[in-house]
């Protein structure tokens, strides 16, 4: 389903570049960075919104849904058909491989790629790892996130947990969990009032986060010169060398949202650092390693290889 949104004005003298998005409070933030960057190089833009199968079956857990993309297809099923000029997508959601006509015209500055978990007041204990009780109800549909709180506290419950951000942080609320992981992008970027919250943030190196987490991705038709060169005006470079060295990390794998894969490269002290945590499954044995080049050529997959023989050793 696809609802244009409003008009910003006519056509034939002041075109008008279509983004297509999903239609949840974040999706729409995403898009209206995106509208905000293109006006401050002189183009006016609409929304056109967009249900993807992840919007539309809520009753399943993200593991449970057939193949990758479940997030992304429909916006790229619009941009193949014509419909739209731009997907914007959350980084992280966007498989490694995209459809024969499709490019990454452009990613964003990198917000806070942290996972923060968020600890109900009836849940909270001093002197337990989190302040997280023994034994607490964890929401979380990432298999990535399973691993690394079993990993790091083994007596935890994990629960699936679906709905856009401000719906999770109500079931928190509700007492359906102890506890939820959400991306510190999401809460931020809708500024979610956590005051009544405990909120641990989870430390990149130590939980490490999903490949390119934080991060915006501009999507386009390879053919569309115009809107290419547009992108290329907001395109960050250093944002991209490290998202490329996580998600070919990713690629590496043939992962996508299923794969207990945490990625998380930095570029600093003339140096790329790439962290890892990688386990086989949600409740298999969690490995993690770092290792740090003077080049992000090489890293991805010599990490592989690194955790492949952790996990085989």
């Amino acid at each position: 389903m696809r609802v244009a949104a409003r008009y910003l004005g006519p056509m034939a003298t002041d075109p008008i570049v279509r983004i297509g998005t999903r239609g949840s409070d974040l999706a729409l933030w995403q898009a209206h960075y995106l509208q905000n960057q293109l006006l401050q190089h002189g183009t006016k833009s609409e929304l056109v919104i967009i249900k993807t199968q992840g919007d539309r079956i809520q009753h399943l857990s993200l593991d449970k849904l057939e193949g990758k993309g479940f997030f992304t297809k429909e916006l790229e099923d619009a941009l193949l058909a014509g419909e739209v000029q731009v997907a914007v997508h959350s980084m992280k959601d966007l498989p490694t491989t995209m459809p024969p006509g499709l490019v990454l015209g452009g990613v964003s500055e990198r917000a806070d790629p942290t996972d923060w978990l968020l600890v109900a007041p009836s849940a909270v204990e001093e002197g337990k790892i989190w302040k997280l009780r023994e034994g607490a109800r964890v929401g979380t549909s990432s298999a990535r996130r399973k691993a690394q709180l079993l990993d790091l506290r083994s007596d935890l419950n994990t629960v699936d947990i679906r709905g856009n951000v401000p719906t999770r942080v109500q079931k928190l609320r509700e007492g359906q969990f102890d506890g939820i992981v959400l991306a510190a992008a999401g809460l931020t970027r809708l500024d979610l009032d956590l005051s009544d919250l405990h909120v641990v943030e989870l430390h990149p190196h130590e939980f490490v986060p999903a490949p390119a987490q934080g991060v915006l991705a501009y999507q386009c038709s390879e053919q569309d010169v115009d809107t290419r060169r547009l992108l290329a005006k907001i395109h960050v470079v250093r944002t991209a060398r490290c998202t490329n060295v996580e998600r070919s990390l990713l690629q590496s794998f043939d992962g996508g949202c299923h794969l207990p894969l945490g990625a998380h490269c930095v570029a600093e002290h003339g140096a790329y650092t790439l962290h890892a945590a990688y386990a086989p499954s949600a409740t298999a044995p969690l490995v993690r390693r770092r290792l740090s080049y003077s080049t992000f050529d090489g890293l991805a997959e010599d990490m592989k290889h690194l955790l492949e023989e952790a996990v085989a050793a």
